[in-house]
């Protein structure tokens, strides 16, 4: 069951989605790779949780390796990682182009795959009130998204910048304890010429 909170966009630069109301993911929980690794461990994988957490964390380090070698990594029913540049503000032609001048950085790229697709991810999640959650008022029915292909882009600024375009919604809101928490707020970014389906994230 996926919780979410109600939130209203003050964002006046989208003129459209100022003043609206729309539904933002509750994250009751961060977890980090040992507490991953225990979680496999409770699916009887046949390996000890201190095996398991450094398999994991050899792999994060042999994705990072292949990824920053221009080597798109895909992990079957996750996603494709591989890097996308950044881009500080376009050049007027080739030869006025530079790395120093043009390019703000690289950020790491993750494409949905297979079971994690958002077709997929739609007919599995089950959406429920945080606030009807917690007082055990309103409808106590969870429901599912009405799925539908493509991508949906909600709330937040919007920015567009040289060749690649970001396109941002608002973040999830954190409640509840939790080991740590992940990088920065992911934006669905377009392009992107990897295989497999779902939206590309740039972190």
């Amino acid at each position: 069951m996926v919780l979410f909170k109600l939130v209203k966009n003050n964002n006046k630069n989208i003129e459209k989605a100022y003043g609206k109301v729309y539904a933002r993911p509750v994250v009751t929980q961060t977890i980090g790779i040992s507490e991953l690794a225990e979680h496999l461990c409770s699916h009887n994988t046949g390996f000890s949780a201190g095996a398991t957490q450094g398999l994991l964390t050899d792999m994060v380090k042999c994705i990072r390796e292949l990824v920053l070698q221009g080597i798109a990594v895909k992990i079957d029913n996750l996603a494709i990682f591989s890097l996308g540049i950044k881009p500080k503000k376009g050049a007027d032609s080739e030869d006025d182009f530079s790395v120093a001048k043009n390019v703000e950085g690289v950020r790491l790229r993750a494409r949905a795959t297979g079971n994690f697709t958002r077709e997929n991810l739609d007919i599995n999640a089950s959406l429920k009130n945080y606030d009807s959650f917690v007082k055990g008022a309103g409808d106590d029915s969870p429901t599912t998204p009405s799925g539908g292909g493509g991508s949906t882009s909600q709330g937040g600024g919007s920015t567009s910048q040289g060749g690649d375009s970001t396109s941002q919604g608002s973040g999830s809101t954190t409640t509840g304890g939790g080991s740590g928490s992940s990088g920065g707020g992911s934006t669905p970014s377009g392009g992107g010429s990897s295989e497999g389906d779902g939206n590309v994230k740039e972190y």
